[in-house]
């Protein structure tokens, strides 16, 4: 494939969609899909320019739209990308699928199934995430039993290796959101994150539990004040981050994104602030420093740390990360994935 085109306006544009980020071992990387081929891109410039696209090795029919498709990321040794595919696809069947490269996306092990019990991630519905040390933590919307549940797996060794599946949640409601993707955040000091919409009483609201060892989840936190009474599945899982002790959320209630943050000391949520109306929520941080989009009536809106939302494109399914000096977004716009590196 030839090389990324880079615009006078410093945006990269790629054929496929449901881009997703991830930044490690001094680089940045890109991931998106088309059809059933899952690409990845790298950066070595903080996201200036990319490399030409790498196509990984086919592993069926790919879940793909709606915030499915893949995700990837990155520790200090290793790459991982993480997809749900089946031999038929369309969630009559669909695994985890995780493919991983030790030389900076050059070049990939054969993929591997994480998920214990055949069909269970068939829903297609995952976060992935990492931090520089290794610890590499995969969770999703699990169907092995009658309602969906939230289960997850751990790897401590830049995803060589995973632990067995493990239940992070089960609502008392018998299943929690069905189509809403949970979200992973792993801080560097191995405290792991997952939020999800859950489902209470018919109460779609989102919630975050957190683990000190990837074994055992503590409580499930509320996020926000308000709830949202919806006899449906409004399909938008939101994002988090993980700062030293804190946990960022940002999350979608009825037409409007709102901003939380839990302190893990005392498992307590601070009021929600609320970030305007849209859909589609991420958060990244460098730092002190949050960033912030999500897809607005017209388009993608970036609010970096300490600016004001400001629209940069139209689009949607937005995917970003943080650096010192500036933000990296990616999107989806007509069959098309852009990136952008937008200053501080």
């Amino acid at each position: 494939m030839s090389a990324a085109i880079l615009f006078a306006a410093g945006l990269a544009s790629f054929a496929g969609v449901q881009p997703q980020l991830a930044a490690g071992g001094g680089a940045i990387y890109l991931t998106f899909a088309a059809g059933d081929a899952i690409s990845v891109a790298r950066s070595i410039d903080g996201g200036a320019t990319f490399a030409a696209p790498t196509v990984l090795p086919a592993a069926g029919k790919l879940a793909l739209g709606k915030r499915r498709g893949p995700r990837v990321a990155a520790t200090a040794q290793a790459v991982i990308v993480a997809a749900v595919a089946g031999a038929r696809g369309g969630g009559a069947d669909g695994d985890l699928i995780l493919y991983r490269s030790t030389d900076q996306g050059r070049t990939w092990a054969a993929p591997i199934v994480v998920d214990d019990v055949p069909g269970a991630a068939r829903e297609g519905m995952h976060g992935l995430a990492a931090n520089a040390s290794g610890l590499v933590v995969l969770a999703w919307l699990d169907l092995r039993q009658k309602g969906t549940r939230i289960y997850a797996a751990v790897s401590r060794d830049h995803g060589a290796t995973w632990s067995p599946d493990r239940l992070v949640y089960a609502s008392p409601s018998g299943s929690v959101c069905e189509c809403c993707h949970p979200s992973v955040a792993v801080a560097d000091d191995g405290r792991i994150a997952i939020m999800f919409r859950n489902q209470v009483d018919g109460r779609r609201d989102m919630y975050v539990v957190e683990s000190r060892d990837g074994a055992a989840f503590g409580p499930a936190i509320k996020q926000g004040r308000g709830s949202w009474q919806l006899e449906a599945c409004p399909m938008d899982g939101g994002a988090i981050a993980a700062g030293a002790g804190v946990t960022d959320a940002v999350w979608r209630r009825e037409a409007t994104v709102y901003a939380t943050l839990t302190r893990a000391a005392s498992a307590t949520t601070d009021a929600e602030v609320e970030l305007g109306p849209g859909r589609d929520p991420v958060v990244a941080r460098s730092g002190q420093r949050v960033d912030m989009a999500w897809t607005g009536p017209e388009g993608i809106v970036l609010r970096p740390a300490g600016g004001a939302p400001t629209p940069i494109g139209a689009g949607g399914f937005a995917s970003i990360v943080a650096l010192p000096a500036h933000t990296v977004v990616a999107y989806e716009h007509q069959g098309r994935v852009a990136v952008q590196r937008v200053g501080r």
